[in-house]
């Protein structure tokens, strides 16, 4: 099957790095990234972000659903306006970002970008591993700890990397293809074990819940949206470069708000609806046992392939994106090296967390987490930045030569840099970084209202974009173009 956007087929190489798409080979659609999106979205473990604002901010079922839908859809939006860069210039978001930063000050937004990707992609990886693992223990009879079957461990993670590879290795068109696809099989396996969970729920405690304060409601949609959009916005122009000029903004805007939005609404929605009255899932350290401990044990294996699916979806984007980054930051190899490198390091760093350290999702995810506040930062200042940029030349995108149109002083344009900078130690004041036994940061702002309730990524976002606005923003030194965008 061929692939109308990207000048090769589904199941060959993507020979293209970094370098803009030429017009001739632009030819996507929306319904696309439509597809795209949800499938980087449909795992069964959005349920636990529904589980926390129930069990942690008491918020009514209706309050849930409101906060899914300006949280988790509205952050997409926010994914689908960088996608408007990527149709504009035809190139990967932090490619885009050297116009912006300059070819040098876009080192640091990269650089935080790329730690970002690998590390949940680690967290992706390691996850799906236990769950091949309890596979297993249930057909096969196997240990289901990993630090009990060693080697099983290492073939659980290599098959999840090695799928991973296969898709995000041979590039733009497979990936389209399989996650159009794939979203209708473990899509159709989600609602099958969504729908057995839903015969858990205690539906008169759920429709006498007493409403939660607006501060909560706020509070969560801050949660949602960090915790979904937010992290997946720089990899939005990644994917709408091969988008038709003819394509409208609004159209890039709701092909992600809605493809992200729909399978995420329905399953916070259903994670706070599996709280009411019970805990058990929004504290649990393994999400995953917790969710399969709802269900009839016949329900095991179907309940497993389905969250297996979902995290392998949301990989194959993520490691597509972490190539791309990888080569913006000036590594200089073939696209499909990069995505082998980033699969080495994941696969590495899987090993470790399962097999020789003591603990792994608190304190790796809350080190993590901590790229939200700089990847933040970076969406603000893009955004602010998208607003009057109409064209990005295709040559100095390239060009890290003091040559550039980008080069701007010293190859980095200060107003952008000095905005991220600043509100990133802004944003680290609000901020209480840690795990279970101790803080490991405390932010002189910490015990705020804003930093006590996670909103940090708010105070970062305001900062970053405000200040780059009031200091006027990066221009082009050339702004003639061909053709512009069209808006």
């Amino acid at each position: 099957m061929t692939s109308p956007n990207a000048g090769h087929s589904a199941g060959q190489l993507e020979t293209r790095g970094i370098e803009p798409v030429p017009e001739n080979e632009c030819n996507g659609d929306p319904l696309q990234l439509f597809w795209v999106w949800f499938a980087a979205n449909i795992s069964i473990l959005g349920l636990p972000l529904g589980a926390t604002l129930v069990a942690f901010h008491q918020l009514a079922i209706w309050q849930v659903v409101i906060v899914a839908l300006i949280g988790a859809a509205g952050s997409f939006a926010v994914v689908g306006v960088i996608s408007i860069a990527g149709r504009r210039g035809r190139a990967p978001s932090l490619t885009l970002s050297r116009a912006i930063f300059g070819v040098r000050g876009n080192i640091g937004p990269t650089l935080v970008s790329l730690i970002s990707r690998v590390g949940w992609e680690t967290v992706n990886t390691t996850t799906a591993a236990f769950v091949l693992l309890a596979l297993s223990s249930i057909v096969f009879n196997t240990p289901a700890e990993a630090k009990h079957a060693p080697w099983l461990t290492l073939l659980c993670i290599g098959i999840f990397t090695v799928l991973t590879l296969c898709v995000s290795g041979l590039g733009h068109a497979t990936l389209l293809l399989i996650q159009k696809w794939a979203t209708y099989v473990f899509g159709a396996l989600n609602l099958l074990v969504g729908g057995f969970l839903c015969a858990t729920i205690d539906w008169q405690t759920v429709f006498s819940a007493s409403p939660a304060p607006l501060s909560a409601v706020i509070i969560g949609i801050g949660i949602m949206a960090a915790g979904t959009g937010i992290g997946w916005a720089n990899a939005g122009a990644d994917m709408s470069r091969y988008q038709k000029r003819s394509v409208r903004a609004s159209q890039l805007i709701a092909s992600a708000a809605w493809g992200a939005g729909i399978p995420l609404v329905l399953l916070i929605s259903l994670g706070g609806l599996l709280s009411v009255g019970n805990h058990d899932l929004a504290s649990a350290t393994d999400p995953i046992a917790a969710i399969r401990n709802m269900l009839p044990s016949w329900m095991a294996v179907p309940y497993l392939l389905s969250a297996f699916g979902g995290l392998l979806l949301s990989n194959h984007l993520s490691v597509y994106s972490a190539g791309l980054t990888t080569l913006t930051l000036g590594v200089n190899i073939k696209r499909v090296q990069a995505v082998v490198v980033d699969i080495v390091a994941i696969f590495c760093g899987s090993i470790y967390f399962m097999l020789f350290a003591g603990s792994f999702y608190g304190p790796f995810i809350t080190f993590i987490s901590l790229t939200a506040i700089p990847i933040t930062a970076w969406v603000a200042i893009f955004v602010v930045d998208l607003a009057h940029r109409q064209y990005y030349s295709p040559k100095d995108l390239l060009d890290v030569s003091a040559s550039s149109a980008y080069w701007y002083n010293g190859g980095i344009e200060w107003r952008a840099l000095g905005a991220w900078a600043l509100a990133l130690v802004l944003g680290f004041c609000f901020t209480r970084v840690g795990s279970s036994d101790a803080d490991w940061f405390v932010g002189p702002l910490a015990d705020s209202w804003l930093g006590h309730n996670g909103l940090s990524w708010v105070v970062t976002f305001v900062v970053a974009g405000g200040l780059y606005a009031l200091l006027g923003g990066a221009k082009d030194r050339r702004q003639s173009a061909p053709d512009t965008a069209h808006v």
